[in-house]
């Protein structure tokens, strides 16, 4: 993998997680410009990385096409959220994963439209439509998986802010550096995270 596909990767990886933290809005509509909102910066930000030029209605007007369907979703998700009390908790939940989805489908479409040399200017709407739709069911399935490395970092990160109060042996430290190797290890930690995670837990203890 050349390291531009990294970056790209990269790019597209943090707004899923940006977006599903937008679909988590309790008020419905709000998320779903703010998920709309992080797909346009995500497409800026490609852009930029393929030195290409970035439109801003050029870009929302290919966004718009491409997911229409899949914003169609979101919009029914954010509907529930107008049910009181359980249709916030229910409707957010799977409106986080159908935002991630989305994000995820948008950025891997235009990851290989760039990549083959393309442009805003030769977009294949109905072809890459029909990429984005089978991305899209895979990118419910990716943003489960981040949804859950996000709850399992989420987890050590408050075993370690929590770290003077619990940690009363090395045993203990030695543990949690442990978890938050782990968690380095599968990519879900950045090195400057786990460097700041070891340092407080280690001032902790």
């Amino acid at each position: 993998m050349n390291e531009r596909i990294e970056s790209s990767d990269k790019i597209i990886r943090n707004h899923i997680i940006w977006s599903m933290g937008a679909g988590l809005i309790p008020v419905p509509i709000a998320d779903f410009f703010a998920v709309s909102a992080i797909q346009l910066d995500m497409v800026r930000q490609m852009c930029k990385l393929y030195d290409l030029d970035f439109k801003e209605t050029e870009g929302k007007a290919v966004i718009s096409s491409m997911t229409s369907s899949g914003l169609a979703r979101l919009g029914a998700q954010a509907a529930i959220k107008i049910i009181p009390g359980i249709g916030t908790v229910v409707g957010g939940m799977t409106m986080a994963v159908l935002s991630g989805a989305s994000t995820y489908a948008l950025g891997e479409v235009f990851k290989k439209h760039f990549e083959t040399g393309g442009t805003f200017l030769d977009f294949d709407i109905d072809r890459l439509t029909k990429m984005y739709k089978e991305k899209f069911e895979k990118g419910k399935k990716v943003a489960e998986e981040i949804k859950k490395e996000q709850e399992e970092k989420q987890e050590v990160i408050e075993k370690v802010e929590n770290s003077k109060i619990h940690i009363k042996e090395q045993k203990d430290v030695i543990s949690h550096l442990t978890e938050l190797g782990k968690l380095k290890d599968k990519g879900i930690l950045s090195d400057e995270e786990f460097k700041a995670m070891k340092k407080k837990l280690i001032e902790g203890f």
